[in-house]
């Protein structure tokens, strides 16, 4: 956690990096390969389904599907076997969390462990996107079994959908986790990224034929939503870089003979935002759940709860207080999975090394977990009103041509950017001194 201050490499060097450094160059063409990869699965047709029917049918599914297909990458639309795409490991890891923040037994591998144990943990995730998604792709095909093409059985169309998709997300979580290992940056935010960076130039030139062919109305509308998206996206990267520098001061040292060293100062970061894109992700994921348990239990009281949770209906106010509800709390869950106060505090104090003006060991872990609060709160509200104003100014300007695509995928879209780009600065950086020390 100590951080000395250091010159960031330049555009240039990781440049020439990328270039001449064949380990780096590998990672970058290896993420590349596997997300051309996970793309073009999306356009490997399911058998068996009427797609002209279906199209009418995506045609009135109005914002729900728009957004539900900017996470799948057109998936949905388009029926492609990779539909699911990486959803049910979104799923399945925001359950495994959840667990082991309540499970002795999960929060034991996670932290006492090791490797071996955060292996665990990573297997029985994916036994659990694997039962996700039996369970949505089953929903899935129940939906579209009305558009099956004549000649097929009802439970051979269910099956055989079921399996193609449910195999589709497995290939998925597969590469996305080879890109983690083997490339640069994180494979399951790196594959959203793709996936909402493939629906920008739909959504771009609706929107410039909106402009084109509408009244002055139309043209002023999408003007305003262009100034609050470019607005959001400056306050999204001062917000996932901002950090709260806390300053940390270590005892004097001896050296032989007696001399002591001068007292070494550094800083503790504590970042604004702790979970970065994370919590908007699973919240994105999470409000969706009860509508698929709906569509699964065909119960109709369940199913007029869930519709409320549509982000396109009458009432947009159950959908908005539930996401903001929902990305507040994951900022929280985050926060308190990435920073232990109590083992910063512990560490601190073998270090000899302290706060100025707080105690060591109990204060410290006090004193840390208050400012800890306090920024994950300003940095929840800032996710939270992200998400929720420019959607709301989008149904006020009437501008519906971006189908979802919000300041939702903008906070994922910069989000996964800065971390992808800072991931390969510390590789050009250990590069650099791997070459200071050969010297």
């Amino acid at each position: 956690m100590l951080i000395s201050r250091g010159r960031n490499p330049s555009a240039g060097e990781v440049i020439t990096q990328l270039f001449s450094n064949e380990e780096l160059r590998g990672r970058v063409f290896t993420t590349l390969g596997l997300l051309l990869i996970v793309r073009l699965g999306i356009y490997i047709p399911m058998p068996g389904i009427d797609r002209e029917a279906f199209k009418t049918f995506i045609d009135q599914g109005g914002q729900l599907i728009g957004f539900l297909d900017i996470f799948t990458g057109g998936g949905i639309s388009t029926l492609g076997v990779f539909a699911l795409g990486i959803l049910p490991f979104i799923n399945a890891s925001i359950i495994i969390q959840l667990l082991t923040a309540s499970l002795p037994q999960l929060e034991d591998l996670q932290k006492n462990e090791g490797e071996a144990g955060r292996r665990k943990i990573a297997q029985i995730t994916r036994y659990v996107a694997l039962g996700w998604g039996l369970v949505q792709s089953t929903v899935f095909a129940l939906i579209l079994r009305q558009y099956a093409v004549e000649g097929i059985s009802e439970t051979e169309f269910v099956i055989q959908t079921s399996l193609a998709l449910v195999t589709g997300s497995m290939i998925v979580m597969w590469l996305s986790e080879i890109i983690t290992e083997k490339g640069i940056g994180q494979g399951a935010s790196l594959v959203i990224f793709l996936n909402i960076v493939a629906t920008l130039p739909k959504a771009l030139s609706s929107t410039i034929e909106k402009a084109q062919t509408g009244d002055r109305a139309d043209v002023l509308g999408i003007i305003i939503l262009l100034i609050v998206f470019l607005i959001t996206i400056v306050g999204i990267i001062f917000v996932q870089e901002g950090a709260r520098r806390i300053p940390i001061v270590s005892a004097k040292s001896q050296m032989g003979g007696g001399a002591l060293l001068p007292s070494r100062q550094s800083y503790l970061p504590l970042k604004l935002n702790a979970g970065g894109v994370m919590p908007i992700i699973f919240a994105s994921a999470l409000i969706f759940l009860p509508i698929t348990i709906a569509n699964f239990t065909q119960n109709p009281l369940l199913i007029k709860a869930a519709s409320s949770l549509n982000p396109g209906s009458s009432n947009p106010w159950p959908y908005a207080i539930t996401f903001f509800a929902l990305i507040l709390g994951f900022a929280y869950f985050y926060a308190s999975l990435t920073i232990n106060p109590l083992d910063i505090a512990s560490n601190l104090k073998k270090g000899g090394v302290a706060i100025p003006g707080v105690r060591p060991g109990g204060a410290t872990s006090n004193y840390l977990s208050g400012v800890q609060n306090r920024l994950t709160l300003l940095g929840g509200l800032f996710l939270g009103s992200v998400a929720i104003v420019p959607a709301a100014v989008e149904r006020a300007t009437n501008v519906q041509t971006f189908q979802g695509l919000g300041a939702t995928s903008l906070l994922i879209l910069v989000g996964v950017a800065i971390d992808t780009s800072k991931q390969i600065q510390t590789y050009v950086i250990s590069q650099r001194y791997e070459g200071l020390v050969r010297q």
